[in-house]
């Protein structure tokens, strides 16, 4: 007598889409992805007690860029190559001439804060309390540093809808290499070392000399189209 042969069951087209679209969801469920792209930076809650029209900044402390439609650099004005941007950028944050056209800035020695903080403590007004919180940062900073120059600088960052992605992230590097710079520069003069070997009360107060202050408004149409 013959084997009886045992039946396949038969996969029909409806079955075969029911497997794929398990599949789909399995897939779905247990792939990771990767959002670790583009540029971290957490950006300061909005102060509900300050108006915008009550935070005026002067214009020799704003150093303006535009990014256009066509991906073209307007630096303060003038049509610039991205690769000249650091240099630019360098410049207009130190101030190194003290020129009348770039930011205003502040001699700050420890005596100097005492003072300062000395004379606001007899000010009982919102403003008063304001300053003096400002020079008692400034002194921990100087007692760490010694003496240096506070920049009144701001970067205000502004970029077209048609501006490219690439192009945008090129400028934001620049501009933080610009920071970048001028810190391992002060660690090698103040500290004799490169700012990654610092120590923390040393990197943070040299953070607090130049620190990054980039304004970035909402994309609009800046120009090129």
């Amino acid at each position: 007598m013959g084997r009886n042969k045992r039946a396949i069951p038969e996969i029909n087209a409806s079955s075969m889409a029911d497997i794929a679209f398990l599949l789909l969801i399995f897939f779905l469920v247990t792939t990771t992805m990767d959002t670790d792209w583009g540029i971290a930076r957490l950006l300061p809650p909005p102060d509900e007690n300050k108006q915008e029209d009550q935070v005026k900044i002067k214009e020799r402390n704003v150093f303006v860029v535009l990014v256009n439609a066509n991906n073209q650099l307007l630096v303060e004005g003038e049509l610039l190559d991205i690769s000249q941007l650091k240099e630019k950028a360098i410049d207009f944050i130190s101030n190194p001439g003290n020129k009348e056209n770039l930011p205003e800035k502040i001699h700050v020695s420890p005596s100097e804060a005492k003072q300062q903080i000395s004379i606001l403590k007899g000010g009982n007004t919102p403003a008063a309390a304001e300053e003096m919180a400002k020079w008692q940062n400034r002194l921990k900073t100087a007692e760490v540093v010694g003496d240096y120059w506070e920049s009144k600088q701001v970067i205000s960052l502004q970029n077209d809808r048609g501006t490219s992605y690439e192009t945008y992230i090129k400028v934001q590097n620049e501009l933080a290499a610009a920071y970048r710079n001028l810190r391992e520069k002060m660690a090698m003069e103040k500290f004799n070392k490169k700012f990654d070997q610092l120590e923390k009360a040393q990197a943070d107060a040299i953070k607090e000399v130049y620190a990054q202050r980039i304004s970035e408004a909402e994309p609009k149409n800046v120009a090129g189209k």
